[in-house]
């Protein structure tokens, strides 16, 4: 993954990301095709697995926009492609990694991985304001 093509694919990640957890939520809670009738509701109700992969699936669409601003951001005032697909690629994994630790219930390592996470958009914006 290289270029604009190697941000394309990590903003897709992104953004389908938050729907992984969704289906684990699903599957976890027992959703029937009944349930499509008021799935946020269902997913309200949720204990347990589903219930924290259904918050993992909040919270990773809450991040998302600061992701995705910063990476275009990053992208229009030419951060270097190598800076850009660095601090993509971690935010990534450290979400993958975030989202195991909510569906294993590990609070405090959660955590501190969510804080990582958000520190590489950050990042990115900070090296934008720096160029402005």
């Amino acid at each position: 993954m290289q270029g604009i093509s190697g941000i394309v694919y990590l903003i897709l990640a992104a953004c389908l990301l938050p729907y992984v957890f969704t289906m684990i939520a699903k599957l976890a809670g027992g959703f029937k095709s009944k349930d499509n009738q008021n799935p946020r509701a269902f997913l309200a109700s949720t204990t347990g697995l589903a219930a924290r992969a259904n918050a993992a699936q909040q919270n990773s669409f809450e991040s998302l926009p600061l992701f995705l601003a910063a990476v275009l951001m990053a992208e229009y005032m030419v951060v270097q492609q190598s800076i850009i697909m660095t601090f993509g690629l971690a935010y990534l994994v450290l979400r993958v990694v975030y989202g195991l630790c909510y569906l294993a219930n590990w609070a405090m390592l959660r955590s501190i991985i969510w804080l990582l996470s958000m520190l590489c958009p950050i990042f990115l914006l900070i090296l934008v304001i720096r160029l402005v």
